[in-house]
């Protein structure tokens, strides 16, 4: 399988052992501190000028996602149109980042977005569980990036990377790499199965060295999705990574963000730890459904003095 890490750290793939050793050598994660410093940063106000740009921002950031094994093509098409305008009655709303859909549901998508700057991303590799030979996922990613996905959300082998077999998540994410051509690749970890901190900095190290444009926390199917302190310690990964390599990566928390405060505290993360070079859709996402009719309720209650009420969103 090729190597794809960058030139400053390629040698360290270049065995399971080196790559165990590398990853076994990252610095102990100390939790405690960890999600102090998330608490911490979470009660940062903010205030009038700067929450109206911060909701703007968010909305932005938002892959509007559908992932429901009842999803219609009709669905996906309101889905997409949402996305586009995410408020018919106010043009200065922003457009989402992207509609996140299954890879059948692709062209409907596509349709939906048509001349506008949304992206269309397709989660692929046996998602959510991941359990499929590597030439099924491969297979999955083809038909998403033939369809026209424009970025491809992958889940890695839990089972192998928690069992120690990380040269082989390593080469599989490569593999998808390769697959996904000009598409971005989000590699989705799935941080409530792994059990640990260190194992979630390990995770995103191995993600960024095989070539993820994204890491992300999670697939939203399980209890615990993402997290302030999981968030922020994969901002700590791609920090380090691009001062080390000079490579920047985006990062996705996904699942269970669901109010413009709770988004606002994942920007003052980004902003604290990364810094403001990852303070754009290019670099970060929300994975959400519901989080994008608060950030709408939120912004006309800044704009008019009053809440509109559930009626004035569509229900997802």
């Amino acid at each position: 399988m090729p190597t794809t890490a960058p030139h400053a750290l390629a040698d360290v793939t270049t065995s399971d052992s080196t790559l165990r050793r590398f990853l076994h050598g990252l610095p102990g994660v100390d939790a405690v501190g960890l999600e102090a410093r998330a608490a911490s940063l979470g009660t940062r106000s903010i205030k009038t000028t700067a929450k109206a740009y911060a909701i703007d921002l968010a909305i932005s950031m938002v892959d509007l996602t559908t992932l429901e094994g009842a999803d219609t093509p009709g669905k996906v098409r309101a889905l997409g149109a949402k996305a586009v305008r995410p408020d018919p009655t106010d043009r200065t709303t922003p457009a989402t980042a992207a509609v996140c859909v299954y890879p059948d549901m692709v062209p409907f998508a596509k349709e939906a977005v048509a001349g506008s700057p949304v992206k269309v991303a397709s989660v692929a590799t046996a998602f959510p569980a991941g359990r499929a030979a590597l030439d099924v996922k491969l297979a999955d990613v083809h038909d998403a990036v033939a369809a026209g996905a424009d970025e491809i959300d992958m889940v890695i082998d839990r089972g192998a990377f928690l069992s120690g077999r990380y040269l082989k998540v390593y080469d599989e994410i490569v593999a998808v790499k390769e697959a996904s051509g000009a598409a971005r690749l989000k590699v989705i970890f799935e941080t409530g199965e792994l059990s640990t901190y260190d194992n979630i900095r390990r995770a995103s190290w191995l993600g960024m060295l095989a070539g993820a444009d994204f890491i992300k926390t999670s697939t939203g199917k399980v209890a615990v999705n993402a997290t302030p302190a999981n968030t922020l310690l994969m901002l700590e990964a791609v920090r380090d990574f691009r001062a080390q390599t000079g490579v920047q990566v985006g990062v996705k928390p996904a699942g269970g963000i669901r109010t413009s405060k709770d988004a606002i505290k994942f920007l003052v993360l980004v902003n604290e730890t990364a810094g403001e070079d990852w303070l754009d859709n290019h670099w970060f996402r929300f994975g959400a459904s519901s989080l994008l009719n608060d950030l709408l309720m939120q912004r006309q209650k800044l704009a008019t003095g009053r809440y509109s009420g559930p009626d004035y969103v569509t229900v997802d």
